[in-house]
């Protein structure tokens, strides 16, 4: 690929940046309609005990409340809305369906954002990934520790629900950086202890374990999917520091994860990953907009939604080959001698 400079893409970009509050606006009561609607629909069905169908319903409630947590992810970039505080109230008020506290969240990602694909500032924000030469380097026992946490059913099975219901109600790896990351994981915990407890008050202990904890469990097991294949697949770039660009860090380092619909919309186009790390003020909604206008992005990084599973073996990269590769590929390779 012929780079082009990210100044150039900065200028090309601008026009896209600017939010319509009224488009914003829509997409919010649509998407929070829709999961409300969902929910109570499901309350209802567990009403009449008719808990298969409140079941089925958390399949598409899930599906809504990830694009609600798209749009938490637009207002922590500050491009949903033109004004700061929209934004920031929005986004605070959606972390409490999602469980995640927005300020404590904005920051690890503005983190993720600033350091994606740099090998030598793997912080917070990311799912671990360790260097062939790394994982070779550990003893027997964290060898095992990384295999089982790189395991799928323990990073897409246990780890999303780890992360949402517990590891985002303490500021963890921010610990020491004042008093707000606390009141943001403190607050939001809270806050949502309260809601939960008003609701069991009100439906009952089955209705919202049933419908919106396994709503959550889903959406959660979707979200981090969606993360982990949009900066982990088959033809990545990581470099190291000394070699890092942000701007082939975002094209190269970020997928294009071409989602048919209505998989896409209900994504709110965040599989377009590479345009949104080139510039993370585009609200998703111009997202499509972008590929439509610069047909030159649209096959850079892409990956079908059927290809993209076999990324799940994928654990290690090997900075020899510069790609990521399985455990099989390196033990065997080790085993060969």
């Amino acid at each position: 690929m012929t780079e082009t400079k990210p100044a150039d893409w900065n200028r090309k970009l601008a026009a896209y940046r600017r939010p319509d509050w009224r488009r914003s606006l829509f997409e919010l009561v649509l998407t929070a309609t829709a999961l409300g609607g969902l929910w109570t629909l499901g309350w209802v069905a567990m009403h009449f005990g008719l808990w298969w169908l409140a079941l089925v319903l958390t399949v598409p409630a899930a599906a809504f409340l990830v694009r609600l947590f798209m749009i938490q992810h637009d207002c922590g970039h500050g491009s949903f809305f033109a004004a700061k505080a929209a934004n920031d109230w929005v986004g605070r008020a959606i972390g409490l369906l999602t469980l995640t506290p927005y300020e404590y969240w904005r920051h690890t990602h503005a983190i993720h954002h600033a350091t994606s694909g740099n090998l030598d500032r793997r912080s917070l924000g990311v799912i671990e990934m360790l260097t062939v030469d790394e994982y070779l380097a550990l003893s027997p026992r964290r060898r095992l520790a990384y295999r089982l946490y790189r395991n799928p059913a323990v990073m897409f099975g246990l780890g999303p629900s780890f992360v949402f219901f517990l590891q985002q109600r303490l500021p963890f790896g921010l610990m020491k950086a004042g008093w707000k990351p606390w009141l943001s994981t403190l607050g939001n915990t809270a806050i949502i202890a309260v809601g939960v407890g008003v609701m069991i008050w009100l439906l009952g202990l089955a209705p919202v374990m049933l419908v919106n904890f396994t709503t959550m469990v889903i959406a959660a097991t979707i979200g981090v999917w969606l993360f982990f294949v949009q900066h982990q697949y088959e033809g990545v770039a990581w470099s190291r520091n000394k070699d890092w660009k942000r701007g082939e860090a975002a094209l190269l380092g970020s997928s294009h994860y071409d989602l048919p619909q209505p998989l896409r919309w209900l994504t709110a186009n965040i599989g377009i990953h590479h345009v949104h790390h080139l510039s993370s003020r585009i609200p998703f909604y111009r997202l499509p907009q972008v590929l439509k206008d610069h047909p030159e992005l649209k096959d850079m990084s892409r990956i079908g939604l059927v290809e993209s599973f076999k990324n799940a073996r994928l654990a290690l990269w090997d900075e020899a080959s510069q790609r990521l590769v399985s455990f099989r590929e390196i033990h065997g390779r080790v085993a060969a001698g």
